[in-house]
């Protein structure tokens, strides 16, 4: 029987700490901290709910992260 692959972990970052951040702060930070992909959303944006491992996603209003969670 073959072993389970290693599934690769995500960062170990609070989504919470972007909140307030500017926008390209947040996705600078974000990349350096080891998110492959960095999603920017206006309020209220129809988005599927698929779980991406490794994305973050950004609610962004006025040029700053109003919200911020994984997938």
């Amino acid at each position: 029987m073959a072993p389970f692959p290693n599934s690769p972990e995500e960062p170990r970052d609070d989504p919470d700490a972007y909140v307030g951040l500017e926008a390209p702060s947040a996705e600078r930070r974000a990349h350096e901290h080891g998110w492959s992909t960095v999603r920017k959303l206006p309020p209220g944006a129809i988005i599927t709910m698929e779980y991406r491992f490794g994305r973050l996603n950004f609610e962004v209003e006025d040029g700053r992260v109003k919200r911020a969670w994984k997938g």
